[in-house]
């Protein structure tokens, strides 16, 4: 009898490692996956499965579809079809510095 339980509580316990060594992250990124397409929008760098490299020009949330602009070319895709996000990459602005504009102001002086 002993065996017996002992050989029961074998096998609860592997299910249990079993758990949570495979199918507990296998959910958390899942979770996150989802999570990660439901925040993207317009001007997001995104990668595709088929590694094709775009930002995002249009998100239909209705038909669950996603336009990349790929270099002037526009393709639409499945929201699944992403497989990686990356935010849009903020460009400073570019001001011209003081001694720029005291050239520019001395140029037109002379002329």
């Amino acid at each position: 009898m002993s065996s017996s339980v002992y050989s029961i509580l074998m096998i609860v316990v592997l299910f249990a490692l079993m758990y949570f060594l495979m199918i507990r992250p296998q959910k958390k990124q899942e979770q996150k996956r989802k999570e990660q397409l439901s925040k993207i929008k317009k001007g997001d760098q995104v990668v595709t499965i088929g590694r094709l490299h775009g930002v995002v020009d249009e998100v239909n949330e209705s038909e669950k579809t996603v336009t990349l602009d790929c270099d002037g070319i526009y393709l639409v895709f499945d929201l699944n079809a992403v497989a990686q996000v990356s935010e849009r990459k903020v460009t400073p602005e570019v001001k011209p510095d003081e001694s720029e504009t005291k050239d520019d102001s001395k140029e037109n002086e002379d002329k």
